[in-house]
C-alpha cells in the first residue's frame, strides 16, 4: 500500500456525534478520513466521537463502518489518539483492538511540536453544573459500567434513549452559562499539569481564547461539533488553526 506523505499537521476533532439518523456527518468523516487525515502526523479524536456508543460489543452497520474506515487509516500509517466524551465513555480494549486506536486518558498532556499541551474533552471543566457532575462521576465508575454492560444490548439503548430524552429537557431549563467551562477550572488544570495551552471540546462552542495564566501567556483553544458541518483544529510548528468542513 503506498503512504501518503505526512504534512507535518496534527489534527484535532470532537463531538461528532455520529449516528444512523444523520446519514451525512458519517459520510463527511468517513471521507474526512480518507483524505485529510491520511496525510497528518496524528489524529485526535477527543471525545463524542458517536451520539452513543452502548459497549464494545454495539456492532451495527454504520458502527462497522466507522470502525473499518479507523481501521484503514491506522493500517495506512496515521496514529489515531481517541478520549472518551460524554456520549462514548464506554469505549474499550476491544474498539482499540478492531481500529488500531489508542485510548487517551482524560486529560492527557501531549508535546505538539515542542509545546507541552493539555488535551480534554472538557466536560469535567463545567463545574456549575453541579448535577451533571454527580451523574459523570456515576456513569465513569467502573462498577456501575460492569453492571450496564451485563445488560442486553437492546436494553441498553433503551436506558440510552431514555437518559438522552431526560438529559435535553434538563438541557433547555439550564442557563446557558452553567453548560460552559469554568474560568476557575481552566486555570487550576492547567497550573496541576505546568501547560500554558489546553484544546478541548464538549462545549459545541468553537473558538481561540487568549488570556494570562500567573502572568503568563495563555490559550484555551474550543473544538467545534459536527452537527451541521465539520470542525478541524489543524496544529503545525507554527501554530494551530480551527477550520470546517462544509458538508
Amino acid at each position: 500500500m503506498t503512504k501518503s506523505p505526512r504534512n507535518n499537521t496534527t489534527l484535532f476533532i470532537s463531538d461528532l456525534h455520529l449516528c444512523p439518523e444523520r446519514p451525512e456527518i458519517t459520510k463527511l468523516f468517513l471521507e474526512f478520513l480518507r483524505a485529510d487525515a491520511r496525510r497528518c502526523d496524528a489524529l485526535y479524536i477527543l471525545g463524542d466521537l458517536f451520539e452513543a456508543w452502548l459497549g464494545d460489543d454495539d456492532n451495527n452497520a454504520e458502527n462497522a463502518a466507522i470502525l473499518s474506515g479507523l481501521r484503514a487509516l491506522t493500517e495506512h500509517g496515521a496514529p489515531v489518539y481517541i478520549m472518551h466524551g460524554n456520549r462514548d465513555f464506554l469505549i474499550g480494549a476491544d474498539f482499540s483492538a478492531m481500529t488500531g486506536c489508542h485510548l487517551l486518558p482524560d486529560p492527557s498532556v501531549i508535546d505538539l511540536y515542542g509545546r507541552a499541551t493539555l488535551l480534554t474533552h472538557g466536560d469535567a471543566l463545567c463545574t456549575q453544573d453541579v448535577e451533571y457532575q454527580k451523574v459523570r462521576a456515576q456513569v465513569r465508575n467502573p462498577a456501575w459500567q460492569q453492571v450496564f454492560l451485563e445488560l442486553p444490548l437492546a436494553k441498553r439503548a433503551e436506558l440510552a434513549r431514555e437518559y438522552r430524552q431526560k438529559s435535553r429537557e434538563k438541557t433547555r431549563a439550564k442557563p446557558e452559562y452553567i453548560m460552559d467551562v469554568h474560568q476557575s477550572a481552566v486555570e487550576q488544570i492547567m497550573r496541576e499539569h505546568g501547560v500554558t495551552r489546553l484544546i478541548h471540546g464538549h462545549t459545541h462552542r468553537p473558538a481561540v481564547h487568549d488570556f494570562y495564566l500567573d502572568a503568563r501567556p495563555a490559550q484555551r483553544i474550543v473544538l467545534g461539533d459536527w452537527y451541521e458541518q465539520g470542525s478541524v483544529l489543524r496544529c503545525g510548528a507554527s501554530g494551530c488553526e480551527l477550520r470546517a468542513l462544509v458538508a
